[in-house]
């Protein structure tokens, strides 16, 4: 059995759904699910993920 994560939740409490992409963290909809269940490491890879695509997506608005 895995041990949670102790991570902060990266929510941001701006929740809207883009697809799957909630645009205020960033995260998928299937990572937002898992959270509470992942390990720490998951939830860094959760966190490094939401934030490359906050950063890709805050780069094509700049466009």
């Amino acid at each position: 059995m895995q041990t949670r994560g102790n991570q902060p939740s990266p929510c941001v409490r701006q929740c809207c759904l883009d697809g799957d992409q909630c645009l205020g963290c960033g995260r998928l909809m299937p990572e937002i699910l898992e959270w509470a269940a992942a390990s720490n490491t998951r939830q860094l890879e959760i966190i490094l993920a939401a934030a490359e695509r906050r950063a890709q997506r805050d780069a094509g608005n700049l466009a």
